[in-house]
């Protein structure tokens, strides 16, 4: 049974429960982020949409998103990898738009920054449909894309650090008609490692452009050290889940989740699952 054919059959399987919210329309908290500048989240308003808050305690979205991240925490810092392996930068994706990976991305980026020992930056490498920033609520006036197409501009430049402590992001930055070729450029391999050595206790979730949609996932993925992959229940095909899995067969793609599985237990709710691949 190939890799694929696995990773169909652990979707059949149960795992977990979230509710998937939906980005903010309007930049509701007023934030307006410049260069290296600070913001705080509009948590009631997160809360509201189903996503992580620092609150959340022992709630359903918290439980599991503690069993989402152990295993990429574990692989991420496993005899030090991170820092020949980066395996400690995880690409979010889907196959195709609406699945949740952005707010996959979010949510476990929020429960990374809440481990003790942990701090996660968050980076919209969605570069031609970025949407982190309408969910958190704040405009970026530069990201990913100006840092790499300007040599003047420093990393710490285009980060935001939140009111989170150990959370920050980094935008997408403005649009480019050559953004697959910047995410491949020596630049962007430059930075990558960066990120993966600067600081031991660093986990980076990137939010990936749908594999179906544009070119520029299937080049981020060959440089990530894990990958997973977002499947949306009853909407997404198995020749569509297929088809992007091929396209980024020589990645680490380390799980599936499955998002948007209604059962009943009290009540409808989402299904949120992680898929470990076990390699074999």
């Amino acid at each position: 049974m190939s890799t694929i054919e696995k990773a169909l059959d652990r979707l059949k399987e149960d795992a977990g429960k979230i509710q998937r919210g939906k980005p903010n329309a309007r930049n509701a908290s007023g934030n307006d982020a410049g260069s290296g500048s600070f913001i705080s989240l509009p948590w009631q308003q997160m809360a509201k949409q189903g996503m992580l808050t620092p609150d959340a305690g022992r709630s359903e979205i918290a439980e599991e998103l503690r069993a989402i991240k152990r295993p990429l925490l574990k692989q991420a810092f496993m005899n030090d990898s991170f820092d020949t392996k980066r395996s400690n930068l995880i690409m979010v994706t889907s196959s195709v738009p609406g699945e949740g990976k952005s707010f996959t991305s979010i949510n476990l980026a929020i429960s990374i920054a809440m481990e003790l020992d942990r701090t996660a930056l968050l980076v919209d490498a969605d570069v031609a449909r970025p949407s982190i920033a309408r969910y958190l609520g704040f405009k970026a006036k530069a990201g990913l894309v100006d840092y790499l197409l300007d040599d003047n501009i420093a990393l710490s430049d285009v980060l935001i650090k939140t009111d989170l402590p150990k959370l920050s992001i980094l935008p997408a930055g403005k649009q480019h008609h050559y953004s697959t070729e910047l995410l491949a450029s020596e630049g962007m391999n430059v930075l990558l490692d960066e990120l993966a050595a600067r600081y031991h206790d660093r986990v980076i979730i990137f939010d990936s452009p749908p594999v179906l949609a544009t070119s520029e996932s299937q080049v981020l993925a060959t440089q990530m050290g894990q990958v997973v992959m977002v499947v949306e229940a009853v909407k997404t095909s198995q020749s569509a889940l297929k088809e992007a899995l091929s396209k980024i067969s020589s990645a680490n793609i380390t799980g599936l989740v499955l998002n948007k599985s209604r059962v009943k237990k009290g009540g409808s709710h989402y299904e949120y699952g992680y898929y470990g691949n076990s390699g074999e």
